[in-house]
């Protein structure tokens, strides 16, 4: 084990930490799964793309306490057949909230702030670890309609009736380090993490050292899936679990069973993604694969556009499943582009993707 040199996290790196050049041709650091498997620690190429991800979070944290070697091993090694009966502590890039869920999460961590300075210390401490984006979107009604001026007549009634509640998440925005908050009439909380805050791969800067990771969260609402349409891994959780994400603490799920999901041809005219979604939800409720990760592969996905993959993805609670993933193509690609990313961030996105040999995967060798 060593310390790394911020000092708060210790790493057995199995000599994972790789580098790759990105379009500006700097270096970016990340935790290499191909190097952990040619280091001899489990069978990797072998792994779900799901698994790869959860594995990478877990090597990337390893800190010999929270989450320990034995996490990374296990995982490295999981069974198709038969998954080790063990919990995996899972900490994820960001948190996503609306603000019907949000607001008491949020009035938890101003509480805290309250308790703290009673106690002596500076109320400042108190800050949320990861990313938190927070979208008002659960708080309209409909008052007018039929005429030119309803959005507008709706929207102001909006702001009058929640006048409380939007002074304070103004007034938290501005407290709370790594809070964010999207304006009402922005659009329903799962199109605006789709067309504007997932990045498929995060990069953060700390001591001059650029590391790169999969974009990885947790939402409270159960519909949080429709990201991974876009191969971002999400899924719903309670608001104490939100919490606990936003203070760095690991979400914790017992080591998922995995379906994959073989998808050839295309859609023949006429025939639309939500005739695909509730023949899909049909067929997968049937397998019973409540509380598994599902992922969609073959080279029917290239066939499917965005939206209709976010489709497939945002009906997973009607099927049961914690995850419904797709990969990350050009596609994919095209789509960060047309929803106006930055075009350097999402050639970065193919660098990294293909360094962690998540791109093109061979899927004759994973095990579902």
């Amino acid at each position: 084990m060593k310390e790394n040199s911020e000092g708060r996290r210790l790493h057995h790196l199995w000599d994972t930490i790789q580098s790759f050049r990105d379009s500006s041709d700097a270096p970016v650091e990340f935790y290499s799964l191909p190097a952990l498997e040619k280091a001899g620690v489990g069978h990797v190429s072998r792994l779900p793309l799901s698994l790869r991800i959860v594995l990478e979070s877990l090597l990337r944290n390893l800190d010999g306490s929270v989450i320990r070697e034995d996490n990374v091993t296990s995982l490295s090694n999981w069974n198709a057949a038969g998954p080790v009966d063990e919990e995996i502590p899972f900490k994820v890039s960001r948190v996503l909230m609306q603000d019907f869920t949000g607001v008491p999460a949020i009035v938890d961590l101003a509480a805290m702030r309250d308790a703290v300075s009673k106690l002596g210390f500076d109320p400042g401490i108190v800050q949320p670890q990861v990313p938190v984006d927070l979208v008002i979107d659960h708080s309209v009604q409909v008052d007018s309609f039929g005429s030119h001026d309803s959005f507008i007549i709706n929207r102001e009634m909006e702001l009058k009736r929640n006048h409380e509640r939007y002074s304070f998440l103004k007034w938290a925005s501005g407290a709370f380090r790594n809070f964010r908050v999207m304006p009402p009439s922005l659009g329903i909380v799962h199109q605006v993490n789709l067309e504007y805050l997932a990045t498929c791969v995060s990069v953060t800067e700390s001591s001059g050292r650029h590391v790169a990771y999969p974009d990885t969260l947790v939402g409270t609402d159960s519909h949080t899936t429709m990201v991974n349409g876009i191969g971002v891994l999400g899924f719903g959780v309670g608001g104490i679990e939100a919490e606990a994400a936003m203070l760095d603490q690991p979400v914790t799920f017992a080591q998922p069973e995995v379906v994959g999901v073989h998808l050839t041809g295309s859609l023949r005219e006429g025939v639309t993604a939500t005739d695909l979604t509730l023949t899909m939800t049909q067929l997968l409720r049937k397998e019973n694969v409540v509380g598994k990760f599902v992922e969609f592969y073959g080279e029917g996905v290239s066939k499917l556009s965005i939206p209709d993959r976010a489709t497939l993805s945002n009906m997973c609670p009607e099927y049961g499943a914690t995850i419904a993933l797709f990969p990350v193509d050009d596609e994919t690609l095209s789509y960060l582009l047309a929803t106006a990313r930055d075009r350097k961030h999402v050639e970065n996105v193919r660098r990294y993707y293909e360094a962690q040999q998540f791109w093109n995967i061979d899927y004759s060798r994973v095990e579902y």
